[in-house]
């Protein structure tokens, strides 16, 4: 015969007194049902407990689909607030040349990419005194660049917004240096009526910081007052 060790009536008094504590601790609350199990034998099946397992796991489930909302939640205001800072930032210079070279400045900065290019379509050539003093950030193109870039044009399917991993880079876009470049976001502009369309380019050194199946929705209003902006310039 074997005996159960009683137990202490100091442990006894603080669980009749504090219940709670027993109900929130999910380890002790599977050994106590364990324990019944066991008490009733093996042919008996016991319904409450299987419910509760069921609920228990259905529990667990909901836990890790709020918490994945809410960091998701955070996520896009963070992206947010990036791409509002970068935007006022964006509209802060009174001149069209500080406007340009703040784009690979500070405006990359603030959208934590490692360079920004903006290439525009042209009949004529980039060898002008404009584009040498506007550097890097400017990119000039034959008709139809912008679209063989992209892969697509826009009457034939192709995104406002592509984003991409890229392992062989653009020499004419980023020049001799933009050989560690790995992912890209590319923003289609349309410039007016009249001119020639223009592609911005996000480059980062994280092939994973742009790749396909993300949200583009910030991109494309970043993009979108980038247009306004630039037509007010050329205007």
């Amino acid at each position: 015969m074997t005996s159960t060790a009683p137990i202490s009536e100091d442990l006894r008094d603080r669980i009749i007194s504090q219940p709670e504590v027993i109900l929130d601790d999910q380890d002790l609350m599977r050994a106590l049902i364990a324990a019944n199990e066991r008490a009733m034998g093996g042919n008996i099946v016991d319904l409450r407990g299987i419910a509760m397992e069921r609920l228990e796991s259905r529990l667990d489930r909901l836990e890790d689909t709020h918490r994945s909302v809410i960091a998701a939640a955070y996520e896009n205001l963070a992206g947010m607030n990036i791409i509002h800072r970068a935007v006022l930032r964006m509209l802060d210079p009174a001149d069209f040349e500080t406007f340009m070279t703040d784009l690979d400045g500070e405006v990359a900065d603030i959208l934590r990419v490692d360079c920004v290019r903006l290439v525009l379509e042209s009949l004529q050539s980039d060898d002008s005194d404009a584009a040498r003093r506007l550097g890097k950030v400017l990119v000039v193109g034959e008709p139809g660049f912008c679209d063989r870039y992209l892969g697509a044009s826009r009457e034939h399917g192709g995104r406002n917004v592509s984003l991409r991993q890229v392992q062989e880079q653009d020499g004419g876009i980023y020049g001799e240096s933009g050989y560690w470049i790995r992912s890209e976001a590319c923003i289609r502009l349309d410039l007016g009526e009249g001119r020639l369309p223009g592609v911005m380019v996000l480059g980062a050194e994280d092939p994973h910081q742009f790749k396909p199946g993300q949200g583009t929705d910030l991109l494309s209003f970043f993009g979108g007052v980038f247009e306004r902006a630039m037509r007010r310039w050329l205007s």
